[in-house]
This record gives C-alpha cells, sequence and structure tokens, in this order.
C-alpha cells in the first residue's frame, strides 16, 4: 500500500502559512518503518481540488488530507470528496453529537454545518474541540490546525493500519563519486534500474567547492544492493573517476 498525502489551502500556496504536515507525517511514518510516495499541495479552487482528488481516490493508496473541512465558504473539501466520489452529503449523527456535545446551542446554525460529511464516511475523533475529521474509504480528511490533525494521524494508523509497518525500504548503500559526471555513468543507471527493480536508485549531484555525486541504492536484501553498486562502481572505474564511502576523504 502507497501512502500519499494532500495538503490543502491557499494559504499555503500564497505564502501566508507555512506548511507543517509534510514534514510531521514524515516523521511518524519513518518511526513505523513506512514513507510518503507523493504529496500534492493545493488550493481551495474546486475545480482543481476535485481533479486531485479524482486522481487521488481512484488509486488504492492511504491519504491523509489536511485542511479545507471547516465551516466557513473557502472549506470545500467535504464537499469535493462528495461530488468525486458521486455520493450526497449528509449529516452524519456521530458529528453531530460530538458537535453538540462541546458547542451545545451555539453549535446552530454555522458549526453544525460541519456534521456534512459524504454518505459513506467515518468520523475521526477529535480530541481538541470535538469537531471530527471523516475517512471516506482509505482517505482520511483532517483539520489543518497540527494540534488537532496530528493527534487525528496516530489515531487513524492505530486504529485502522496497526499492522502496516516496516514497509520503506531497510537498508541503504550510499558512494560519493568524485569530480564525477553524471552522464559518463548513466548507462551503468540504467542498467542497475532495469536489472534491480525492487532497489530504488537516487543520483544526487552536489556543485560547489567540493563537486560531487550521491549515489544511493536503497532496498530489503543488503546482498542485491552489493551487486547493483558493484556493477556502478565498474562504470565509475572506467570512466576514470574516484569514489568514495566518506565524504570528507577527498
Amino acid at each position: 500500500m502507497k501512502i500519499g498525502a494532500l495538503i490543502i489551502g491557499d494559504e499555503i500556496l500564497s505564502g501566508k502559512r507555512q506548511d507543517r504536515h509534510f514534514n510531521h507525517l514524515q516523521s511518524v511514518l519513518a518511526q513505523r518503518g513506512l514513507e510518503l510516495s507523493w504529496t500534492i499541495i493545493v488550493g481551495d479552487d474546486p475545480e482543481q481540488l476535485q481533479r486531485f482528488l479524482a486522481f487521488s481516490m481512484a488509486s488504492k493508496d492511504l491519504v491523509f488530507s489536511f485542511g479545507g473541512i471547516g465551516a466557513t465558504p473557502d472549506d470545500r473539501t467535504r464537499e469535493s470528496v462528495a461530488k468525486v466520489a458521486e455520493v450526497s452529503l449528509t449529516a452524519h449523527p456521530e458529528a453531530i453529537a460530538e458537535i453538540v456535545a462541546q458547542f451545545g446551542d451555539s453549535a446552530y446554525p454555522n458549526r453544525i454545518l460541519m456534521s456534512e460529511l459524504p454518505e459513506g464516511s467515518r468520523i475521526i475523533p477529535n480530541t481538541i474541540n470535538r469537531v471530527p475529521g471523516f475517512s471516506y474509504d482509505d482517505h482520511h480528511f483532517m483539520p489543518g490546525f497540527p494540534e488537532m490533525s496530528w493527534p487525528m494521524i496516530e489515531w487513524v494508523l492505530n486504529t485502522y493500519y496497526p499492522n502496516l509497518r516496516d514497509m520503506a525500504p531497510s537498508d541503504e548503500q550510499i558512494i560519493y563519486v568524485i569530480n564525477g559526471r553524471e552522464s559518463e555513468i548513466i548507462e551503468a543507471m540504467r542498467q542497475v534500474v532495469q536489472q534491480y527493480p525492487e532497489l530504488r536508485l537516487s543520483s544526487l549531484p552536489h556543485l560547489g567547492d567540493k563537486p560531487h555525486i550521491e549515489l544511493s541504492l536503497r532496498g530489503g536484501d543488503t546482498e542485491l544492493i552489493e551487486q547493483a553498486m558493484s556493477i556502478l562502481k565498474t562504470a565509475i572505474k572506467e570512466a576514470d573517476f574516484k569514489w568514495s564511502n566518506q565524504l570528507d576523504n577527498h
């Protein structure tokens, strides 16, 4: 199962607010041996929001979504999910109970609007003010406020995915190609990608006073990593470059 993140809000794209969810979600997932496959930041425009939700909801990915589930006119996530799923927005009894329990009569007429969820949704408890997030299939929609959404991440993982662990590559080998050029070893990289599809290759060139290429291979089989890395090391030697396990060695 791949894991994605949707970060929603014009305020993120405009720079009025800095996103904090991406780094936190990465950290939470890493503690479980998981990692993100993709992240999308999108504004509140309904057409664009629905376009990216259509992409996301067509997958079988586990998706965490942050923002846009409030009661103001610019909060369009609930409505957009319903349109993409082709279901109606309906008043969710559990959401109503939570909101009324927190706010009493002042829940009406506005706060109670946040109980209108896509039909078939399940609520996500909110430990701060009891206005719930919601889950639709493997998509989990949370407020943009970290103090509310971050406990929700933990609750979703513990409740629905307690055994989802250790799916990220467990082993990694890194070498540094000193004063190398990617163009000279790109054929070897292609060979590795084709011959070892279960491994993840990364080539990161660095400029500056000490130009180098950081080459890494990640996967779950140390022996395969060694075999693939030997192909790269041979190509580096044939190109008359030097490599090192430690960047400071050159």
